[in-house]
């Protein structure tokens, strides 16, 4: 079977797959699944457009790795057919333990792991499969590979995983101020001290790349609607879960029904094969199946939320540089209580505060550092002359207010 197949993508073009073991592992059920996670969550509620998938990214942060390794090939740096193999491999795999709608449910349907936890865990079972050929993957994943520049690539302020979903989200959102120079990113990529850096005449295309992921996560990642819809299903999810733990009987799927009933703490999913397996039968398709169902169950609070959910009702949502006022909370909370004829303790899934946090650049977190002509090395806020770059390094926190719309 010829195995290095071409695919057509919508942003990039065609894209190679470029090894019989990447071919298998895109054809893996693992990986596969990811064709049924949407990259951008809620978004669709704004940008109608934003139905790409996990399985889209993966293969854009693959094009552009290859890219990158054939740049740094071309400068003189060694990279064995067998690293580019394993490097390509890290790229591919980086998102694979994502569950429904990628961010929004990380905090419901498993707690206090992260997707990048699963991930690593997929990538060992995976290992076992492939009779250990993804070692060398894993290792540089997890940045314990002598050549530390590699992980640079799949992890870092500046790895291919920025560069492709800041393409693609602002491609498929039509959100012009996301689109940045990667091609030339990639050719001014350079390596010094086992450290990637960006070759001096690079620098206006990484100042362009900060502000655009400062713009894009204002704009996109934390758009108050994207925020509100977002909210409005990890809601869903708790009050379902709620219920199921209290002995409620709820419609789901047998993969949505063992998160529902069963309290999975970090260590028993790291260490219970039924979780991991169980995880890996969960998508999108889980949840809305659920939720629609769910519209129409006896339990006030949940039926609520889902039809508001299924019907776009979202909350309203005030984003502010300070906290709400308490008093105000409080008669929004009261108004649920009576309107809804609910305790005040069900009025906080129609009334409630919470914060977000927009970092475009952290100093302390692999800086991105420019080679500048007399072979020295300097961070970006440093070599530049753009002096909102520094602004760019400070955390933005704001506090955000949500409720339903009828309290008013």
């Amino acid at each position: 079977m010829n195995k290095k197949k071409i695919i057509n993508d919508p942003v990039y073009g065609f894209i190679t797959i470029p090894t019989e073991l990447v071919f298998d592992l895109i054809e893996h059920p693992y990986f596969q699944r990811l064709r049924y996670i949407k990259q951008l969550g809620m978004t669709h509620l704004v940008y109608p457009g934003a139905l790409h998938t996990r399985f889209h990214h993966a293969l854009g942060a693959m094009h552009l790795m290859s890219m990158a390794v054939e740049t740094l090939c071309a400068k003189g740096h060694v990279i064995a057919p067998d690293e580019q193999e394993a490097v390509t491999i890290a790229i591919l795999l980086h998102d694979i333990g994502h569950g429904p709608f990628s961010h929004a449910l990380e905090k419901t349907i498993v707690q206090g792991i992260s997707h990048e936890d699963i991930s690593v865990l997929l990538m060992d079972r995976l290992n076992q499969t492939f009779g250990g050929q993804l070692t060398m993957a894993i290792e540089i994943f997890n940045n314990t590979y002598p050549k530390r520049f590699l992980h640079q690539l799949v992890s870092s302020q500046l790895d291919m995983d920025r560069m492709d979903y800041l393409n693609r989200d602002s491609f498929f959102t039509g959100v012009s101020e996301g689109v940045i120079s990667s091609d030339r990113i990639i050719k001014m990529l350079n390596v010094a001290d086992d450290y990637i850096v960006v070759e001096k005449k690079g620098i206006y295309s990484i100042e362009k790349f900060l502000i655009a992921r400062r713009l894009m996560y204002w704009q996109v990642y934390l758009h108050k609607t994207v925020v509100s819809g977002e909210h409005l299903l990890g809601k869903i999810l708790k009050r379902a879960r709620e219920l199921a733990l209290a002995g409620e009987k709820l419609f789901s799927t047998p993969a949505l029904n063992h998160f529902l009933i069963n309290s999975i703490s970090k260590e028993m999913f790291m260490n219970e094969e039924q979780h991991l397996k169980t995880f890996t039968c969960l998508d999108d398709t889980d949840i809305m199946a659920a939720v629609k169902v769910w519209m129409s169950h006896s339990d006030k609070v949940l039926s609520m939320l889902c039809t508001n959910f299924i019907h776009r009702h979202l909350y309203h949502v005030d984003i502010t540089n300070n906290p709400a006022d308490e008093d105000f909370v409080k008669r929004l909370t009261a108004n649920a209580v009576e309107k809804y004829s609910i305790t005040e303790t069900e009025a906080a899934y129609f009334v409630f505060t919470d914060a977000i946090s927009n970092y475009a650049y952290k100093l302390d977190e692999g800086n991105i550092l420019i080679l500048m002509n007399n072979g020295e090395t300097r961070d970006i806020t440093k070599a530049s002359d753009n002096l909102n770059l520094e602004a760019l390094a400070k955390p933005v926190e704001k506090y955000i207010l949500c409720y339903t719309k009828d309290l008013i």
